[in-house]
C-alpha cells in the first residue's frame, strides 16, 4: 500500500512501474451532451467532473505529472458563447479546487499561450500556481491556449533570436537545446499518451515530447471516463515492452 491508501494488491498494478507523466486529450464532452440531448456546456461541467477523479487517482497512485489538454489554439475558432463559457468554467474549477491541490501536495503548471486568456482567469490561474509553488507530490500541467506547432514555432524563435545575438552558433544546438525551450523544458516527456472519444490523431498536442510516448484511445467519451478505466489503461501500459527504437535481448 502506498502512502495515499490506496493497495496496489487490490488493483493488480506493479507499482515499479507506474508510468512518471500521463497526458490526455480528454475528448468528447460535446458528443455526450449532444448523445443527451443537453448544450455542449453540459458536456463541459460534467467533464470537469471527471478531472476531478483522474487528478485524484493520479495522486494516489504516484503518477508525478499528469498534462491535461484543455484548451488548445484552435479553440479560440469555437462559438464566442461556447468560449466565453468555457472560460467561466476553468475559473470556476481553479478557484474550487485550489483547497484540495494545497491538501494533496499537488503544484498547478500551466503550458501554452496563457497571455491569450481572459484577465480574470489569469488572476486566478496566477494565485493558484503561487500558492501551490512548493508542493512536490504530483505536477498538475494544463495545457492552455496551447498547440503543438505554436509551441515550436516559440522555440525556433527563441533560439534564433539567442543565434543572432552571438549566444549560440547553430553547431550548438542539439536535442537538448531545444528541449530547453519548450513549454516542458523541466519535465520528463510523457510515458502515457491518452485519448478519449476515438479519435486516432493528435490534434496538435505535445508534438516533440511524445516521440516515443506508448499511446493508448479509448471509445469512451471523457465525461464517462472512470478511475477504473484509467486504471486499466496503466494495467495495459505496464504489460507493454518500451524499447525506444532497440531491439531488446531477449
Amino acid at each position: 500500500m502506498n502512502s495515499n491508501g490506496l493497495s496496489f494488491d487490490d488493483i493488480n498494478l506493479d507499482p515499479a512501474k507506474i508510468p512518471s507523466h500521463v497526458a490526455i486529450i480528454m475528448d468528447g464532452n460535446g458528443r455526450w451532451a449532444k448523445k443527451r440531448l443537453m448544450n455542449r456546456i453540459k458536456g463541459h461541467e460534467k467533464g470537469a467532473d471527471t478531472v476531478r477523479a483522474i487528478v485524484r487517482c493520479c495522486r494516489k497512485l504516484g503518477i508525478k505529472i499528469l498534462t491535461l489538454y484543455a484548451f488548445s489554439t484552435e479553440n479560440w475558432l469555437r462559438p464566442k458563447a461556447e468560449v466565453t463559457a468555457l472560460m467561466g468554467l476553468l475559473k470556476r474549477f481553479l478557484d474550487s479546487e485550489e483547497k484540495e491541490l494545497l491538501e494533496k501536495n499537488i503544484r498547478l503548471n500551466t503550458i501554452g499561450q496563457t497571455q491569450r486568456l481572459p484577465q480574470n482567469v489569469r488572476t486566478v490561474l496566477t494565485r493558484v500556481k503561487a500558492s501551490t509553488q512548493d508542493n512536490d507530490g504530483m505536477l498538475l500541467n494544463l495545457a492552455l491556449s496551447y498547440g503543438g506547432r505554436s509551441e515550436i514555432v516559440e522555440m525556433v524563435r527563441k533560439i534564433g533570436t539567442r543565434v543572432a545575438d552571438g549566444e549560440l552558433t547553430p553547431k550548438d544546438i542539439t536535442e537538448e537545446t531545444i528541449v530547453d525551450h519548450l513549454y516542458t523544458r523541466d519535465m520528463a516527456d510523457p510515458d502515457l499518451l491518452i485519448r478519449t472519444s476515438g479519435e486516432m490523431r493528435l490534434s496538435n498536442f505535445l508534438l516533440w515530447q511524445i516521440a516515443y510516448s506508448e499511446f493508448l484511445v479509448t471509445d469512451t467519451l471523457w465525461p464517462d471516463f472512470s478511475e477504473t478505466e484509467f486504471i486499466s489503461i496503466i494495467t495495459q501500459f505496464q504489460n507493454r515492452e518500451r524499447r525506444f527504437g532497440r531491439v531488446l535481448e531477449t
